[in-house]
C-alpha cells in the first residue's frame, strides 16, 4: 500500500484529538465543518496509525467472541490483512475500553451482546469517540444448562427468579414482604422440581448476557408477583433492585467470561446448571443439555421465531474514525456483512448464530457499508 505522507504516532494522536473534541457521539450537536476536517486530518494521519499497529483490535463480548473469531480467521486467511486480535472482556467491560478514546491504543470494535447505553454513547463523546457505527449481526439465545449425565431440567421464569433473586417475597407473608432468599434446593422453589442443591454458575456484572438473563428471565419472573409488577410502574428503582439482584450465598457462582469454563465445570458437576449464549450449548451439545424455559427448550428454531423465551439480538460497534485509518476495519466489516457469513445459509450459522431476516440484514449492510452513525438521542 503506497502511503503519501508520514505522520508520527503523536502526530495522530494530537490531530485526532483536536478534531474530534467537540463531535458528540453521532448526536444532533454535530459541526459537519469540523467533522469533514477531522475526516481530512485522519486520513493524513493513516500511514503513522499503520506503522504503530497493522492489525485490527476487537474486544467485548464472550457471547459474541467465537463468531467474531470465526470471521477474525476467515478474513485473515483470505485477504492480505492481519487477522484482528479479539479479546472477551464482556459487553459491559468492552464498552468501557472502546469509549475510552480515538487513537492505535484503543480498541477499534466492540462486541456486545446487548445494545450500547445512552450513557456508554455519551462517554463516547466525552472522550472525543466522533461516530459510532451500530452493527447488529443476528440473534442469540441466553440458555441455562446442565450436563447431559443428568436430566433436563423444566423451569418457568418464575422458578428462576424465586431460586436467583437475593430477596424474595416471603412464603407465606403479607403482600409487600420480602426476606433474603431462604431456598437452598429447587424443590423447596416448586414441588415438582428435583431435590438438588442450587447452583448456578453465571456471568459477572461486566458481562452482557447477564444484563439479558436479568431482563430477560428474572424480571420476567418477579412480574409473576402482582405487587411487584406495579412497582416497575410506582417504584422503578425498588423493581429494579428487586428483580436485578442476584445472591451472593453461594447458590449464584460467578464464573467470569469464559463460557467454555462454565461448559467444563458441568460436565464435571451433573448437579450444577450454567448460564450463557445458545452458540456455547450448540457447540457442546454432546456433554450439555438446554433447559425448558416455560415448556419450550432452546434450539435454532425456536430463538429464531421468537418462542423461546430468553432470546436476544447481538451486535458490533466501530469507531468510523479509525476506518481506512487502521488497516483492514472496513473489509472486515464488508465480510462480515456478506451474505457468506450471517446469510441464512452462511458459515456463522455453523457456530450456532440465528440470522436476521433479510430486510434486517439488509439495512445493518447498508449501514457498514455507508459508515452510518448511531445518535444518542435515539437510545
Amino acid at each position: 500500500m503506497e502511503m503519501k505522507k508520514t505522520v508520527s504516532l503523536a502526530a495522530f494522536l494530537l490531530l485526532l484529538a483536536g478534531s474530534l473534541s467537540v463531535i458528540g457521539c453521532g448526536s444532533k450537536a454535530d459541526q459537519p465543518g469540523k467533522k469533514d476536517e477531522a475526516v481530512r486530518q485522519t486520513g493524513q494521519a493513516s500511514e503513522g496509525a499503520q506503522s504503530a499497529r497493522g492489525y485490527i483490535s476487537i474486544v467485548g463480548s464472550s457471547t459474541v467472541y467465537p463468531f467474531a473469531t470465526v470471521v477474525a480467521e476467515r478474513f485473515g486467511k483470505t485477504t492480505d490483512f492481519k487477522t484482528p486480535k479479539i479479546e472477551s472482556t464482556g459487553s459491559g467491560g468492552g464498552f468501557k475500553l472502546f469509549s475510552a478514546g480515538v487513537g492505535v491504543e484503543h480498541p477499534d470494535i466492540t462486541n456486545a451482546s446487548r445494545r450500547i447505553k445512552k450513557s456508554e454513547c455519551e462517554k463516547c463523546a466525552e472522550n472525543g469517540v466522533a461516530e459510532v457505527v451500530e452493527i447488529k449481526i443476528g440473534y442469540d439465545g441466553i440458555v441455562m444448562a446442565n450436563s447431559k449425565k443428568a436430566m433436563p431440567f423444566m423451569l418457568s421464569r418464575k422458578d428462576i427468579f424465586l431460586a436467583l433473586a437475593k430477596e424474595v417475597p416471603a412464603p407465606g407473608g403479607a403482600e409487600g414482604e420480602l426476606v433474603v432468599n431462604p431456598y437452598t434446593a429447587w424443590k423447596e422453589v416448586n414441588q415438582n422440581l428435583p431435590e438438588i442443591k442450587i447452583e448456578v454458575l453465571g456471568p459477572p456484572p461486566t458481562s452482557g448476557t447477564r444484563d439479558a438473563f436479568v431482563e430477560l428471565a428474572m424480571e420476567a419472573g418477579a412480574k409473576e408477583f402482582g405487587w411487584i409488577k406495579a412497582l416497575k410502574k410506582e417504584d422503578k428503582d425498588k423493581f429494579k433492585k428487586i428483580s436485578h439482584t442476584l445472591r451472593e450465598d453461594g447458590a449464584y457462582i460467578e464464573a467470569g467470561e469464559n463460557d467454555n469454563l462454565i461448559v467444563q465445570k458441568l460436565d464435571a458437576n451433573a448437579d450444577a446448571l450454567g448460564i450463557f449464549g445458545f452458540s456455547f450449548l450448540d457447540q457442546n451439545s454432546d456433554k450439555i443439555q438446554g433447559t425448558f424455559i416455560d415448556g419450550v427448550q432452546p434450539a435454532f428454531d425456536a430463538i429464531a421465531d421468537g418462542s423461546y423465551p430468553l432470546s436476544r439480538p447481538l451486535f458490533f460497534y466501530v469507531k468510523k474514525a479509525h476506518v481506512g485509518t487502521i488497516p483492514g476495519v472496513g473489509e472486515y466489516l464488508a465480510e462480515f456483512t456478506s451474505e457468506n457469513a450471517w446469510g441464512d445459509e452462511g458459515y456463522l450459522t455453523e457456530k450456532g448464530l440465528i440470522p436476521m431476516p433479510q430486510e434486517e440484514r439488509d439495512v445493518f449492510a447498508k449501514a457498514a457499508a455507508e459508515l452510518t452513525p448511531i445518535s444518542c438521542d435515539e437510545l
